[in-house]
């Protein structure tokens, strides 16, 4: 049983932000709702009170019962862990004259406080709440402050309890990876075991005592979640695993070949089904974007289910769901035991009456990649952007056609190559182009032309939550806007998408 920080979240963005950085230590952290979490046990060495949007002044603000955990676990409160810690035990949590966002030094004013060991006097720290501090009880003693905020950190006299008024795991806080090494590691003493070879190997055993002797079948896409799935199944399982990758036509350009090929260099048993007439026979007629998605997805559940039922004892199917499809699923406001499924294969579990594998479902997608990488998954499949399930159907604003998928496959194709070209590719979250619904006069030689209109788009992420377009050089969307005009016949106008995540999602559709 791993050592394990539990995290108690109360609604924070920044909870799964605080969970990779532990994770980053290479040790394992697990998140829960407030009011959700499980039964304090051995493997349990610590526990961390996110952020949240509430106010603990609120009627209805979160108040979880700490009696298993306070004064016997080492504990740290973060911006509202801090105030709720503080409040509970007879402090006082009013507004702030001014909101405190933003950066903001802070002082070191008790050195003998072990979550500041070789913490800088003076370092930089990022603030984003609207209460503070204005007074902590008599057992209470502060350790560090800011300008602003008095209590910005304290520490609990005779406990193993802190709270701090920031946010550590931000970037914008310089040291606060040294304050959550010297909670996670020095205070609750973990050591630091929690590594991507660990976890392979660790998988893979639990993998051969679940599934025995059974069959397992899996649904490829080609990404990074579902092939690292497949490659841990193959280490268990080996010719027991049989994995099924479908051709809707919306694949980018030669992907169904040049995936397939990548696949069997891995040992892999895949079959490889071109569906992609049943899709477009399908999509005819269709501009609505969602009317859309239910089309592919239910067209790639048939394929699949057909495909499936041609082999004989299956009794598993397996999916990519990693970490954050978990969470997501479980609502600090109403906590459900029910997972969601992989986008990519949503509703096949109850389709085809099978019990559910999920490998990564312990993983955020940055630590798949390095399990990815301990698997030796090629680098074409292990840094290749994220692609939504529905592919370019969803980059087809309007009605798809093979027509325009072959058109926007030869743009994205001449973009991407592009990007790699030019050394951008691995800087870039995600990338594609986008086919708009409008057609634009131009002219080549003496002709007039009227045709299609492509966007570009790049964004920079760590987790598609939140992404900034990237500032592609002029000279690189100057190259491939002239590639596209002239290779692309039915394209007469490029343009770049300078978006970002919120107010824009990453895909159009």
């Amino acid at each position: 049983m791993h050592q394990k920080i539990l995290i108690l979240d109360f609604g924070s963005q920044y909870t799964q932000l605080i969970a990779r950085r532990v994770r980053e230590l290479n040790v394992y952290c697990e998140i829960y709702p407030f009011n959700h979490y499980p039964e304090i046990d051995s493997s349990v060495k610590g526990v961390i009170l996110s952020g949240s949007p509430f106010s603990v002044r609120d009627a209805n603000a979160p108040k979880p019962d700490l009696s298993a955990i306070k004064g016997k676990l080492p504990l740290l409160g973060v911006c509202y862990g801090a105030q709720l810690l503080s409040q509970a035990n007879g402090g006082e949590v009013l507004p702030s004259k001014s909101r405190e966002y933003g950066r903001a030094t802070l002082k070191v004013v008790d050195s003998s406080c072990k979550l500041f060991s070789g913490v800088s006097e003076k370092s930089q720290v990022w603030m984003s709440h609207g209460d503070t501090i204005t007074s902590i009880p008599s057992n209470f003693k502060i350790t560090a402050s800011t300008d602003d905020v008095k209590v910005g950190a304290f520490e609990v006299v005779g406990e193993i309890t802190y709270g701090i008024q920031f946010h550590p795991e931000v970037y914008h806080t310089t040291e606060g990876m040294n304050m959550l090494k010297n909670f996670v590691v020095e205070i609750c003493g973990c050591k630091q075991e929690w590594t991507p070879a660990s976890f392979v190997e660790e998988s893979v055993s639990k993998l051969k005592q679940q599934l025995g002797n059974d069959k397992v079948v899996l649904g490829l896409s080609g990404g990074v979640d579902s092939s690292v799935a497949s490659l841990l199944l193959h280490r268990a399982i080996g010719k027991n695993l049989t994995c099924i990758f479908v051709d809707n036509g919306l694949l980018r350009k030669d992907e169904f070949k040049q995936v397939l090929d990548s696949y069997k260099t891995l040992g892999l048993n895949v079959i490889g089904v071109d569906a992609s007439q049943k899709f477009y026979n399908d999509l005819k007629g269709i501009s609505d974007p969602e009317l859309k998605r239910k089309s592919i997805g239910k067209n790639f559940i048939e394929v699949f289910d057909q495909e499936a039922h041609k082999l004989t004892d299956v009794k598993w199917l397996g999916q990519g769901t990693i970490y954050p499809d978990v969470i997501e699923s479980v609502s600090v406001n109403g906590p459900s035991a029910t997972i969601k499924s992989h986008h990519n294969v949503g509703g096949l579990p109850e389709k085809m009456h099978l019990k559910v594998v999920e490998p990564l479902r312990l993983l955020f997608k940055d630590e798949v990649r390095r399990v990815g990488k301990e698997l030796s998954l090629p680098q074409n499949i292990l840094g290749r952007h994220p692609f939504p399930g529905p592919g370019l159907g969803i980059r087809i604003l309007g009605e798809v056609s093979p027509e325009k998928v072959k058109l926007l496959q030869e743009a994205d194709h001449i973009y991407i190559q592009g990007l790699q070209e030019f050394g951008l590719y691995d800087k870039i979250w995600q990338a594609g182009t986008i086919l708009l619904p409008v057609q634009s006069v131009g002219v080549m030689g003496d002709e007039r032309t009227y045709e299609y209109v492509v966007a570009l788009r790049a964004v920079t992420s760590t987790d598609g939550m939140t992404a900034d377009w990237y500032p592609l050089p002029y000279e690189f969307l100057s190259k491939i806007s002239n590639d596209i005009i002239n290779k692309v016949k039915g394209i007469n106008r490029v343009v770049y998408d300078v978006s970002s995540k919120p107010p824009a999602t990453i895909e159009w559709e």
